[in-house]
């Protein structure tokens, strides 16, 4: 049995079985870290059947620290991979130093994978590009250097292959406009300017569907989010349409800034950034279906969703039956705590700690034997990250972040688990002494 939803505009087909669903704006555990994902300012390569997220590691703040490399199969489960480029005793990779808009693309003559990414000074005042090259879409990259392309000032920078192989450099040059440059065939180099809007736009990123090209982008209002937009052409040398939204109007296109655009199958996935400008570290990542209807982008938002790579379709998250932290099973140190912004007004509190405080959930149904994503509403009662060993059916416990909320709102933190048709169990605790986060109710999902 299958029934029909309607989500972001679109009707699409649900299966009657809950899977793996992306979260927008929630805290995403990298499977073998245990830790919030850190690739801000990001793009993806897929390579054969795994995608490769590069992005800015925030872990200390915003001067450079890593580019990090994450390694997913379907879009929702990362795995970390290592840096491919970490911070140096001096120089462009030094203490102290900007390195934002990380992206990969592949040159398939020289067969090598080509880090592009804005280089700067802790003031901006450098405003240049860095190339960078490794042999594998994951590993050591080896760095060229920097430069200010043709001449002129580049802050937030992305780049496009085109079908030809062609490759080419978006730069905002804050002085003159969003540039659109042509690379040397080896992707080392800009070769000559293609097109430039006049207009002040940054964090851009290009997609082609069926002959006409897409630019997306951002206003410049610092680490606050705006209304992003986008120009369409059917020639990448223009002319370019006028500017317009994509998102809702006012919703400063749902609290993110335009980094990537993902095709996916025939269809394609809003990549954006949260900032948390006072606390880099926690900002979050809003990835959302983006339809492309001849020159019209078009997007809405979803509290979660499920992408499916093989097929191309992303459809509406699946309904989900709710269970209270307080209502729980509380053991240890745990106890209920009062809190204004959770659904009940309590909240399961004392998890961990030096008398080892636990939540037991028994009697969590689900009406399929599958793969699925739990949504796990908290607090964390101080600004620092959080984690927790969670247990699904007594089976071993994997660690699980938790960013800090934001004001008296409970976040979103996502466990993947094999839940079973029928009864399921979920204990939360955290070993070692440190404080778990103060739980508000899970979001389990049901046919």
């Amino acid at each position: 049995m299958h029934l029909l939803k309607t989500i972001l505009g679109a009707t699409l087909l649900v299966g009657t079985h809950a899977t793996l669903q992306i979260v927008p704006g929630g805290t995403w555990t990298a499977t073998n870290t245990g830790k919030h994902i850190q690739a801000h300012g990001g793009g993806i390569l897929k390579v054969g059947e795994t995608y490769y997220w590069v992005g800015e590691d925030k872990t200390e703040g915003s001067a450079f620290q890593n580019i990090n490399c994450y390694s997913s199969k379907n879009l929702v489960e990362w795995r970390y991979e290592g840096a491919l480029l970490t911070r140096q005793g001096s120089g462009d990779l030094g203490p102290d130093r900007i390195i934002e808009r990380p992206k990969i693309i592949y040159n398939k003559s020289t067969k090598q994978y080509v880090l592009w990414m804005h280089i700067d000074s802790s003031n901006y005042g450098d405003a240049k590009v860095g190339v960078a090259t490794g042999s594998t879409p994951c590993g050591q990259y080896s760095y060229k250097g920097s430069f200010r392309p043709l001449g002129f000032e580049s802050r937030d920078s992305g780049v496009f292959v085109d079908d030809d192989e062609k490759g080419y450099l978006l730069t905002e040059d804050r002085k003159n406009g969003l540039r659109i440059d042509l690379l040397a065939d080896d992707y080392l180099t800009v070769k000559s300017s293609t097109y430039l809007w006049k207009e002040s736009i940054e964090s851009p990123a290009m997609i082609k569907k069926n002959g006409v090209y897409f630019m997306f982008g951002s206003k410049l209002t610092g680490w606050d989010p705006n209304d992003n937009v986008y120009s369409t052409a059917t020639k990448i040398t223009g002319p370019w349409s006028s500017w317009k939204k994509f998102a809702d109007s006012g919703s400063n296109t749902y609290a993110s800034q335009t980094t990537f655009i993902l095709p996916v199958g025939d269809s394609f996935m809003y990549m954006g950034d949260r900032w948390v400008k006072d606390n880099l570290m926690r900002s979050t990542y809003i990835w959302l279906p983006l339809q492309i209807s001849g020159t019209t982008a078009t997007m809405k938002n979803a509290v979660n969703w499920v992408p499916n790579v093989a097929s191309g379709s992303m459809t509406s998250g699946p309904s989900e039956n709710t269970y209270e932290g307080e209502s729980a099973q509380l053991s240890g140190g745990a106890k209920t705590v009062s809190c204004s912004g959770c659904s009940g007004k309590n909240a399961a509190g004392y998890i961990g700690g030096s008398s080892s405080g636990s939540v037991f959930f028994a009697n969590v149904t689900s009406a399929a034997t599958t793969r699925t994503t739990i949504r796990i509403k908290h607090l964390n009662g101080d600004k620092s990250q959080r984690f927790a060993d969670i247990s699904v059916n007594g089976g071993a416990a994997q660690r699980v972040a938790f960013l800090p909320h934001g004001g008296n709102d409970p976040s979103s933190s996502t466990l993947h688990a094999d839940l079973k048709s029928g009864d399921n169990t979920i204990r939360i605790s955290m070993s070692g002494g440190g404080w778990g986060p103060d739980i508000d109710r899970l979001m389990v999902p049901t046919s």
